[in-house]
């Protein structure tokens, strides 16, 4: 699996933060699109997988191969940006600012929408024969994924916010962790294999990723959910997006940089492994 030492992958997160607000404009909005692209389609693809078996752990196990090929082809969701890109800041890396790090979150969370929104006009127009007839089955299930998970939340009111936001935090927690999980190896295999265990783990337990909702609810909007745009955002998407800000910064970047942060890694990696742009993965 040819394993990297925490020290050695924490350097290669700070270096992958810091080449990600120093990004263009273009090259920022590109790999966020497709990112959001990819994802969404291993949404469609697990969700087509659940209705099809009805068994759901079959589509949470699959889902991550989407996961899994945008970040092998250097593609950024805007939860793995959340982690990595402050530690930059934190870091104190050249260059490297509080507006910076803003200016990227907003150009990945645009490019991720968009992508996601192209995905889900494509497969709304698919699920229904270009809006010629009513949904298909797995139209249909979207749809009721869409109500469930704002309408279903609002009816709890404060509680049902709580909620929410905690399963925001879960979902970046284990997603974040995948992100750094493919700095833990230098094989494709090894990469593979760690990222997958977690994305595995968010999916099937029904956590909220704010981009993967970026296809869902559209997608349900697009195909007769029951739910507004106003409850798509109020009830989802921007407290999903608080949480999974908290759950990726504090429960993967802060812990890993806290303990195996910039100065032990001076202390303990070999120079030539330190700030060696070659060795920062597109993560």
């Amino acid at each position: 699996m040819s394993y990297v030492h925490p020290t050695e992958f924490v350097t290669k997160m700070i270096d992958a933060g810091e080449a990600k607000v120093l990004m263009s404009t273009r090259d920022t909005l590109i790999r966020a699109f497709m990112a959001g692209a990819i994802l969404a389609l291993s949404a469609a693809f697990a969700v087509t997988i659940t209705v099809q078996t009805g068994n759901a752990l079959a589509g949470g196990i699959l889902f991550p191969v989407g996961f899994c090929l945008l970040y092998l082809m250097g593609f950024d969701l805007l939860t793995g940006v959340f982690t990595l890109t402050p530690l930059a800041l934190i870091d104190k890396r050249p260059g490297v600012t509080a507006g910076g790090v803003m200016r990227n979150w907003t150009l990945v969370f645009v490019g991720n929408f968009a992508g996601a929104f192209l995905v889900a006009v494509m497969m709304a127009i698919i699920f229904t024969f270009g809006f010629s007839e009513a949904p298909n089955e797995v139209g249909q299930r979207i749809g009721h994924i869409g109500e469930g998970r704002t309408l279903g939340y609002a009816a709890h009111g404060a509680a049902g916010m709580l909620t929410l936001f905690v399963r925001g935090v879960l979902c970046n927690w284990m997603v974040s962790t995948g992100v750094v999980a493919a700095m833990m190896s230098t094989s494709v295999s090894g990469k593979v294999i760690g990222m997958w265990m977690p994305i595995m783990l968010f999916f099937y337990m029904g956590f909220e990723h704010s981009i993967v909702n970026m296809f869902l609810f559209p997608s349900g909007l697009l195909l007769g959910g029951k739910f507004s745009i106003m409850d798509y955002l109020i009830w989802n998407e921007i407290p999903t997006v608080i949480g999974n800000l908290v759950g990726g910064l504090t429960f993967v970047g802060l812990t890993l940089y806290s303990t195996h942060g910039r100065k032990k890694s001076k202390q303990s990696v070999p120079p030539s492994h330190i700030g060696n742009p070659a060795g920062v993965p597109a993560e």
